[in-house]
Parts: C-alpha cells; structure tokens; sequence
C-alpha cells in the first residue's frame, strides 16, 4: 500500500460555514490530516450550530477559531496570521450566502474577512458548495459561481442525490474522499492541460460459450492509476476499461467494455479526438474463432472440446499506425507485461509496434498488487522508475510523457 502523503507539507485553512454539510466537514478534516496535510479549522457562527468547534478542535489538534476579535492573536490579527501561514484556504461547506460573500468583497467575520486579506498569488481559495436544489440553481447563485471562478476562485462541482430537505438533486457538497481527491489534483502540476488523453485498461474476456471464457489476471489498477494521474495533470480523459471492478477515477470518462474486438471499436472511435494514447490494457491475443451459444457439457467420455483460435487485432498497432499517430497528432505510449528477459521484449516490442515510448514490466509481478516497477523504453534507450506505488508511478510517466512532447526526439 502507498504513504498517504499526498498532501505531506502543506497546510490547509479548512473553512465551514453554516449547513448541514458540516457534519461531512469532520471526516474531511481527517481525510486531510491522512493526507499528511496540517489542517487550522476557522467557522462561522452559522457553522456552529451545526457542529461543534471541540469537535473540529479535537479532529484537527489545533484550536478553532471563530471570531475577528479573538484575542489569542498576539496582534490581534488572526486574519492576517492565519492567511498567510496557508498552502491554501478551502471552504467546505461553503454557503450560497458565503458565496454571495465572497462575490461582493464583504468581510463581517472572520472566515470572510481572511479570505479577502489572503495574498491572492499565493494562497488560492477552494469552495465546496452545499446547499437545496433550488438554491443552487437560482439565477443569482450561479452569477456568483462564475464570479468566483472569473476572480480565480477553484469552484469544486456539487453532488447529486438525496438532500436534508427532503429533495433530491444538485446541491449536496460532495463526499469527503471526493473532495480529498479534488484537493490532491489541485496541488499536481498541470503539465498535461489541453491535452486529450485515451487510456485503455485492465484485461479483456474473450467468451467460449455464455460462461466461460478466456482473460487473464491484469486487475487494471496501473491502468485506473494512470488514467487518475493525466486527470490530475490537467488533461480531459477517456479510459477504456475491460472487466474490473475499480471505482472510476474522478473527473475521469469511462467506457467499459468486454473483448478485445469491443476495446479496437472503441479505442478507434475516441482516438479521433485524443492527442495521447496510452495503451495499459491486457489484451487477449487470441479468442475462440467461434463461440458456442449455449454452456458447452462434458459428457464423462474424458474428451475435451476442440477449440479454433483466431488472433485478435493488435490495438496498438493499429492507432500508431494510423494516420493521425503517424502525423504527429496522436502520441502514443505502449505498455508490455512480460514474464522474463524485460529489456530485449520490451525493445522488440515498441520497434514491432512503431511507438515512441514503451513502458515494460513484469506481469506475475504486478497483477493485483498496489505497486509496481518500470522500465521506460524509446529510442534514446532505456530507463527505469524503481517499484513504487502505482499512482505514484503513474504521475512519473504523466510527467516523462508531456516532458517528451514538449521536447520530441525520433522514435526509431
């Protein structure tokens, strides 16, 4: 399992204003602290009624602040000290009210009034919203939304569901993991904005009959890692997965699918408008050449059914050589789980299939496992990332690839 250390140095102002949301703010500020985030809780008054400031005190093992007043601060400037020691100011819940706030520059109480004396190049403001359907979709919310953004405000998206209410619909402040997850990609380098990026992953299932099948023991996880990671780095990203049974990483599009002839449909369909491809799946070499329509028996005479095989188109292949890839308009990284003798395969290979770079490892190595080491091979030679986590390896290859866009060298 990887360090959750995310977050490791940097110091968040956690913000609550008053909603019900608040009770969410108690497990996000442990996410954080997780995270290895130190985190200074300032609320509302509002905030108050709904949680308790020796709840937050005792989550975040420092003392909570509340009011401009508050004579704790040497100079009496808790507005001042607190800005200024922050990697970042985040607000969850942030209220339409505080919003409207925020908009208009006004600054009654501490929370407000710390957030308009922040240094704005330094210390960036992030807001969750929470709040009742209607609320976020009245004009006059969504005015301040785009206000915020226009003033360079990070405006986190809501969550759809069930409300306090009674209602259900847009407005609920997301969940405390979607918001860690959130805060993580804001503080990764954009290196990737702009970019269109097409991952696909995870094995394929090639059916024999409706039962049974052939596939292998790729779990996807590099695959989801790397997917999470171009998302971070700023890119809009597709992934094409195959059978597994991971969460979708955030802000990330996901296609799933069943055979390796489903993933070519697919991977050529989306690579129209990729500028990245980067090819993590397992794929089946081969399928039965013709699948039987019902579950096929043994009889008990101890003879096994004759199966025919058909070789299965080469993804890979099939995008570097098309002509956007050969143009330059479609970048495209090749990945080869090997079993042995990884250097002179993985060499073979990404000459075979005509791609810049080919990322090598050991299959029995990394099926299922949270870690995992690379070897990265192009035409300069080879190079390897030691065995680390897979998201942690996965934002290393973000950043050779955009690396090797910015500065491209021939790929034979």
């Amino acid at each position: 399992m990887r360090a959750m250390t995310d977050l490791a140095g940097k110091h968040i102002v956690l913000g609550l204003t008053g909603g019900i949301a608040c009770y969410k703010a108690a497990e996000l500020c442990r996410a954080l602290i997780k995270e290895g985030a130190t985190v200074q809780v300032v609320m509302t008054e509002a905030a108050g009624q709904f949680i308790t400031p020796v709840t937050m005190q005792a989550l975040s093992n420092r003392p909570v602040y509340s009011a401009q007043w508050d004579a704790r601060a040497a100079n009496n400037m808790a507005h001042i000290n607190l800005s200024r020691e922050a990697d970042a100011i985040l607000i969850a819940p942030c209220s339409a009210d505080f919003m409207a706030k925020l908009v208009h520059g006004r600054a009654d109480d501490l929370l407000s009034l710390m957030c308009l004396a922040r240094p704005l190049a330094t210390v960036p403001l992030l807001l969750a919203p929470a709040m009742n359907r209607e609320m976020w979709a009245h004009p006059a919310t969504q005015r301040n939304v785009a206000q915020l953004r226009a003033d360079g405000c990070t405006v986190f998206d809501v969550g759809v569901g069930d409300q306090a209410c009674g209602e259900t619909g847009d407005g609920r402040m997301l969940e405390p993991q979607e918001l860690l997850h959130d805060v993580v990609a804001f503080f990764q380098h954009k290196v990737l904005a702009g970019q269109q990026v097409l991952v696909s992953a995870g094995p394929t299932f090639e059916a024999i009959d409706p039962v049974r099948g052939i596939t292998n023991r790729s779990s996807g996880k590099m695959g989801f890692a790397i997917a999470r990671a171009a998302y971070e780095a700023g890119a809009d990203v597709t992934l094409i997965a195959g059978p597994v049974g991971l969460p979708t990483p955030r802000g990330v599009r996901r296609v799933d699918v069943q055979s390796a002839s489903d993933m070519l449909k697919a991977c050529v369909e989306r690579a129209q408008e990729a500028t990245i491809f980067i090819a993590t799946a397992a794929v089946a070499d081969w399928r039965p050449l013709n699948a039987a329509d019902q579950k096929i028996k043994k009889d008990g005479s101890g003879q096994t059914p004759q199966l025919q095989f058909a070789e299965n188109a080469d993804i890979l292949a099939t995008l570097a050589q098309s002509p956007r890839a050969q143009s330059g308009a479609l970048y495209c990284v090749g990945f080869a789980a090997e079993s042995h003798d990884l250097l002179a395969h993985a060499t073979a290979k990404r000459q075979r299939k005509g791609v810049p770079l080919l990322v090598g490892n050991i299959g029995p190595e990394t099926f299922g496992r949270d870690d995992n080491a690379l070897l990265l091979v192009d035409a300069q030679g080879a190079h390897e990332i030691p065995r680390a986590g897979k998201l942690v390896l996965a934002r290393q290859l973000v950043i050779e690839v955009a690396r090797r866009l910015a500065h491209p060298t021939p790929s034979n």
